[in-house]
């Protein structure tokens, strides 16, 4: 009985990880590459660009689930590269494009061009 606790939250942490899509984001698309060697790609090609400092947060442990922010953008609610594992077998990582009120449309071909 003591272990309940402990299963429930273990559930409810797997459940959330697995979830397709994360609320107000647009998918941009999938890669056959790890999430943590897509997310260091557009890290690079933003802090490139911009020649500013690119901040990125692990999402899930061992760099399995990484948002990668906008430069000039903070966590948590900044626009920022969401990189996940991808649920479906034909790929291994989902990367969408959370808006945060900042404009996409060079972010995401950034994005693409990392996939």
């Amino acid at each position: 009985m003591k272990y309940l606790p402990l299963i429930v939250v273990t559930a409810a942490l797997a459940a959330c990880a697995n979830q397709p899509m994360p609320s107000g984001t647009q998918s941009v698309g999938t890669s056959q590459q790890p999430p943590a060697a897509v997310a260091q790609c557009i890290a690079h090609k933003w802090a490139d660009k911009s020649q500013q400092q690119v901040v990125s947060q692990d999402a899930l442990a061992n760099d399995q689930a990484i948002d990668v922010y906008v430069p000039g953008q903070q966590p948590p609610n900044g626009a920022a590269a969401i990189v996940r594992p991808a649920w479906n077998a034909s790929a291994k990582t989902w990367v969408g494009y959370r808006a945060g009120g900042a404009a996409g449309g060079d972010a995401t071909s950034d994005i693409s061009g990392c996939l």
